[in-house]
């Protein structure tokens, strides 16, 4: 058999580019699917999700040429597009309070939320198997997990679970951008700690359970304080870390 037989034919392979505006339109029409159906919004209040999501879409057009290493986008970066859809699409119950209140109110944001983080770690996966792990993807993965994270804390706020702490579970990734930004020592890679995202799960889950409409008062007090409690411990490791490495 001749190399040219058993070589991937590379006119059939989807450039990174056209494979993003692929999975950024399948998302679309999921993002409007969860507004209209789950969450019983009008469609004008989907239209601020989608205005932020095709801003991430612009984005990633923009950083995938010089960051991006590989020749095809692939689905593990689809799924982490995915999950940005989702967590975009939380914007709207969250800017039309009354979306979803006749239906299933908190649950629904619970469930769309549970579905994201299901999909977290599917992404990875996909990355090691298909042969498409990069920084690039890492970091992606990343900030999703960031931006739900703070959509999921506004919307505990908003409904009075956790207190003003609940807030920190949002900010903190974005805080600790903003310190890096006047310490430059603090942008240098970090080693990859298992606990790290053992803590990011932890944060997800709280934040979703804090969704649910039965907690309250002191329970929900306590979940927030614990997750946050996490998330300090790994940041300060982190910041330690970078302090003491610092050059």
């Amino acid at each position: 058999m001749s190399p040219d037989a058993i070589m991937p034919d590379r006119a059939r392979v989807i450039p990174p580019r056209l494979g993003l505006l692929v999975w950024a339109a399948g998302t679309a029409l999921a993002m409007q699917a969860v507004t209209l159906g789950l969450f019983d919004a009008p469609a004008l209040a989907g239209i601020p999700a989608l205005v932020l999501f095709a801003a991430g879409v612009l984005l990633l057009w923009w950083q995938l040429p010089a960051h991006y290493p590989h020749a095809r986008f692939g689905s593990c970066n689809g799924v982490t597009l995915l999950r940005a859809g989702l967590g975009a699409s939380l914007l709207a119950p969250l800017l039309s309070p009354d979306a979803g209140q006749a239906a299933l109110g908190g649950w629904a944001v619970a469930l769309v939320a549970l579905f994201a983080l299901s999909l977290d770690g599917v992404d990875g996966w996909l990355a090691r198997r298909q042969g498409l792990a990069s920084g690039f993807g890492a970091r992606f993965d990343m900030e999703i997990d960031a931006a739900l994270a703070l959509i999921l804390a506004l919307h505990a706020f908003a409904d009075g679970m956790g207190g003003i702490v609940v807030l920190t579970l949002g900010i903190m990734r974005y805080v600790f951008v903003a310190a890096s930004w006047v310490l430059p020592w603090m942008t240098a890679p970090l080693p990859d700690k298992f606990g790290r995202k053992v803590v990011c799960v932890i944060q997800i889950a709280a934040l979703i359970a804090l969704q649910v409409p039965i907690l309250g008062g002191g329970p929900a007090l306590g979940i927030a304080w614990a997750a946050v409690t996490a998330l300090i411990w790994s940041f300060g490791r982190d910041t330690l870390w970078l302090w003491r490495h610092r050059s």
